[in-house]
């Protein structure tokens, strides 16, 4: 565990699992109110399933499928709803967001350079699991619903579709210009 590790540990201890399993609860109660939140938990679920699905059969092309899953998520959330947590709730609760997410992509890099299925392989998607579910039990828990409490409708519904495009771009792939 690094340094910052240990200190983010410190300072925010990891919740348990009855925490996180209360907080996807309560998320997806309040995206049948909030539209908005649907495709971020949908993203969030299928994270989570990614994680799974490399630990059962370590791969570099599972490993592959769940760094363009997180980075396409983070890229959208960075884009487009971290802005609005710094402008409608925190500011420090935006710039910890960018910092996890930059460490995880720089974890993500690591990993794909271990020999898939390996003790320190293993180790490294533990440790990024572990990361990755706290930074969605905070963003479940508390950071979207106070967006939620807090913007107007209008912003909600820019929030909605910026949030797809942004994610569509990383999900179809770049573009070649004979798709242009």
């Amino acid at each position: 565990m690094s340094f910052l590790d240990r200190i983010a540990a410190a300072v925010t201890p990891a919740a348990s699992d009855q925490s996180r399993a209360e907080a996807r609860r309560d998320i997806e109660l309040l995206a049948l109110e909030e539209p908005w939140i649907a495709p971020i938990v949908a993203q969030h679920k299928d994270i989570e399933a990614s994680f799974a699905a490399a630990r059962s059969a370590p791969s570099r092309e599972g490993v592959e499928r769940l760094a363009t899953l997180l980075t396409g998520h983070a890229n959208a959330e960075e884009a487009v709803l971290y802005p609005d947590i710094a402008d409608e709730s925190s500011k420090t609760h935006a710039g910890m967001a960018y910092e996890e997410h930059a460490m995880t992509k720089i974890q993500l890099a690591k990993l794909k350079d271990l020999p898939a299925g390996s003790e320190e392989w293993h180790e490294k998607l533990d440790h990024i699991e572990s990361a990755v579910a706290q930074h969605i039990y905070q963003e479940e828990g508390s950071w979207m619903p106070d967006l939620a409490r807090d913007m107007s409708p209008e912003r909600k519904a820019r929030l909605l579709q910026r949030y797809n495009e942004e994610y569509g771009r990383y999900d179809e792939g770049p573009k070649t210009p004979s798709d242009v």
